[in-house]
């Protein structure tokens, strides 16, 4: 599916930052042929090796009010939950990093897409909220994906209580990284993405893969799975020399992103 077929989302990819623009303004409510964009839009970056970052914006008031409840009928849930989670699938399994940035409301599937990205950045004004409660079901990505992003008991009093939360109590939370302020959040977000795609693309990658490696298991196990990415694939990048080489010669480094 090329940039030009999408209806609800805005795909780009330049200079090393891909961006999906979520396009169904005012909430960019997600019913399943928007989601089916963004999966195409996802799947796509697998095969991309310059990207550096993957940055999930929107247009309209609300990053997300979550997916159509139309969506959730009886003909239509089980074709929902399958693209569903099979955007978290895409967006986990990325190797580049993501983020997610919100400026309004990320609610239900918005909120859990806004989560699950590796960083997430919001204006003052954004809220966050699982209220699937309110409505006789709940979140699966949430009930999953929580727990060891927030603790277990702050999990369980979202997603029970429905709840809505400010920017700041998201960040407290740890569902968010980092709230700027709302009349300059455009700026401060383009310069928090600025920083980010300074870095090698692989370097960039391999950290993020490094992380992820080391999560869930003894410090041992860790420590060895890190090593290896280090000494196996990390040092033996053109970049990770360049680096060093610039650092050495008093210099900045220019990646050649391989």
């Amino acid at each position: 599916m090329s940039a030009y077929e999408y209806q609800s989302i805005i795909f780009t990819n330049q200079g090393g930052v891909a961006r999906i623009t979520l396009n169904r303004p005012p909430l960019n409510v997600m019913n399943i042929p928007m989601i089916r964009e963004i999966n195409s839009a996802l799947k796509s970056l697998e095969s991309e090796k310059d990207v550096k970052l993957l940055v999930i914006d929107h247009r309209g008031k609300a990053f997300s009010a979550g997916v159509d409840i139309k969506d959730h009928t009886g003909d239509k849930v089980e074709e929902m939950i399958e693209v569903f989670h099979g955007m978290f699938r895409l967006l986990t399994s990325l190797e580049p990093p993501t983020l997610a940035a919100v400026n309004g409301a990320a609610l239900g599937g918005g909120c859990e897409l806004a989560a699950c990205c590796d960083l997430a950045i919001a204006s003052a004004q954004s809220t966050f909220g699982q209220p699937e409660i309110k409505v006789g079901v709940f979140p699966p990505i949430a009930a999953v994906f929580y727990p060891p992003l927030i603790a277990r008991h702050r999990t369980l009093e979202l997603l029970l209580t429905g709840e809505v939360v400010g920017a700041a109590e998201a960040e407290k939370l740890g569902l968010i990284n980092k709230v700027f302020p709302t009349e300059s959040f455009q700026e401060q977000a383009e310069g928090f993405v600025a920083r980010l795609a300074a870095s090698s693309a692989p370097v960039l990658r391999l950290t993020k893969k490094a992380v992820d490696q080391g999560m869930h298991v003894s410090f041992a196990e860790g420590i060895s799975r890190v090593e290896k990415i280090f000494l196996d694939e990390l040092m033996r990048t053109d970049d990770a020399g360049e680096g060093l080489r610039a650092f050495l010669e008093k210099r900045k480094p220019v990646w050649k992103n391989k």
